[in-house]
């Protein structure tokens, strides 16, 4: 199992209680969409093709575990593959149904 560190994985917005609920699903979706990435990522680089034995070990492993972080937070916050948006627009649809404003 992959540990999700802290930066990416809290997805409560403590640091601004004034934020409106759609910049805070915004930004939670985007988070959502860099732990995703890195998880994918993650399970790229789990693939073993026996090259590992000159440079391999632990330290690359973290250098690694970093470096995919840092893809998955800027892919995410780039708006690279694009699921952050589609998962904000799901969950605005569901929290406009939600609370009445759904147009109707």
């Amino acid at each position: 199992m992959i540990s999700v560190p802290p930066s990416i994985g809290s997805v409560s917005n403590s640091d601004a209680p004034n934020v409106s609920p759609a910049v805070d699903l915004k930004e939670t979706a985007q988070k959502f969409e860099a732990i995703f990435i890195r998880q994918m990522l993650a399970a790229a680089r789990a693939s073993d093709f026996g090259g590992d034995d000159l440079f391999g070990g632990p330290g690359l492993k973290q250098f690694n575990a970093m470096q995919d972080e840092n893809m998955a937070k800027i892919a995410s916050e780039s708006g690279a593959f694009g699921f952050a948006k589609l998962i904000e627009a799901q969950l605005a649809a569901q929290l406009d149904h939600a609370t009445g404003q759904d147009g109707k």
